[in-house]
């Protein structure tokens, strides 16, 4: 399944951030938390209408924006 068949935007429902379809479970927030280093199985226990394929949508859905965009990271300091 692709990600786009699981995550939504909609003004009404967090701004119109993305979010899980279904839920108010911003894509963000899932990404913050593997980011923190949480297990996946902390996030599914933390946010029970999740589920694993939820999870990986999230971040097929960082990567896809990760080739799309052009994010401008600071130079090495130079000696």
């Amino acid at each position: 399944m692709a990600w786009q068949d699981r995550i939504t935007t909609d003004l009404s429902v967090c701004h119109g951030r993305a979010c899980i379809k279904g839920t108010r479970i911003m894509v963000s927030v899932i990404l913050d938390n593997l980011a923190a280093r949480v297990s996946e199985a902390e996030i599914l226990q933390s946010y029970p209408t999740l589920t694993s394929a939820d999870i990986f949508a999230a971040i097929n859905y960082a990567a896809e924006l990760a080739r799309e965009q052009i994010v401008l990271l600071p130079s090495p300091a130079t000696a």
